[in-house]
């Protein structure tokens, strides 16, 4: 019996691919290696895999409903771990019908995947952008969310309640997994860390959107795997759950942990505040120890350090 990641070529994907191959699990990831960034970082990502006994790679597009039916005729698929995503706040605000497309239809084609081959769990990727502004600080799972502000935040709600309705409909045991602000080796160059890392290390300006003092929840990339290996041994009709490491860094604050561990001072350009940007993230994990045995264990500093260390053995 097959476990199905899609987008497990990617940062988080690969991540847990690693760790399933590692126990023994038969894996088959589903990407498309799009190239929102460099397809060949994550073709690398899961070259070690490449012929593996309990390894398949299959590229193609959860877009297509072709590629999925022939998919299931000829795998024993139990688990689906649903990763793909178009990611990124302000390139969604860019391209917001490509968003529609791949977040919500993708996930749709998933679910509708997943009942008709009788699969026993669907996880849910999904994100914290979801709480949008408003939502009472810091989030939880249970309370009313905010206003999502961007299309990508938008596409990632609206997944959510398809997750839900077919949960209800179709009796699928579901588990939305709402990452905050995932960050480790391979994480994605665009994001702030590893673009924040790579301009200071070449001496570049890093561009900062407003005062610097927005607030995130920074969740090293193990942690999260964590996460996800523990929801899929602990499987449930319908639960949402917060992985973050629920504590929150200024922005300042983060650029002077880069500055530490490079050991360069960073050139900052001063920018207008970011359209689709919130001012904090912020988990309420108190649900994902309860009910995961959820306990993220590398803080901010020891998680820049380890990052800054796989960036500079690239």
């Amino acid at each position: 019996m097959a476990v199905l990641v899609t987008g497990g070529a990617g940062f988080i994907g690969s991540h847990l691919v690693d760790r399933l191959i590692e126990q023994g699990r038969e894996v088959i990831v589903l990407d498309s290696f799009d190239d929102y960034y460099d397809p060949g970082l994550k073709r690398r990502n899961v070259e070690p895999h490449l012929g593996r006994d309990n390894f398949k790679l299959v590229e193609g597009n959860i877009l297509d409903r072709a590629l999925l039916k022939e998919l299931s005729r000829k795998e024993n698929i139990k688990k689906v771990v649903h990763l793909a995503a178009r990611a990124g706040v302000r390139a969604s605000i860019e391209d917001p019908y490509l968003y529609e497309q791949v977040n919500i239809g993708g996930t749709l084609n998933l679910l509708q995947f997943s009942v008709e081959n009788h699969v026993e769990q669907f996880i849910f990727g999904s994100s914290s952008s979801v709480y949008g502004l408003g939502a009472e600080v810091p989030f939880r799972e249970n309370r009313t969310s905010g206003t999502p502000i961007s299309p990508y935040a938008a596409s990632k709600q609206s997944a959510e309640h398809f997750c839900h309705t077919w949960s209800h409909l179709y009796q699928l045991p579901v588990t939305v997994l709402r990452f905050f602000t995932v960050y480790g080796p391979r994480q994605r160059p665009e994001m702030a860390i590893h673009k924040f890392t790579r301009l200071i290390d070449r001496g570049e300006e890093i561009p900062v959107f407003g005062d610097g003092c927005s607030k995130r929840d920074y969740t090293y990339v193990s942690d999260i795997i964590e996460g996800i290996v523990s929801a899929m041994e602990n499987s449930f009709p319908y639960e949402v759950f917060n992985l973050g490491e629920s504590r929150t860094i200024e922005l300042t604050e983060l650029i002077r942990l880069i500055e530490k561990n490079l050991g360069r001072r960073a050139k900052i350009k001063r920018l207008s505040d970011q359209p689709g940007d919130v001012p904090i993230t912020y988990a309420d994990i108190t649900r994902a120890e309860k009910l995961l045995g959820y306990q993220p264990g590398v803080g901010i500093e020891e998680g820049i350090a380890s990052f800054v260390e796989w960036f500079r053995g690239q």
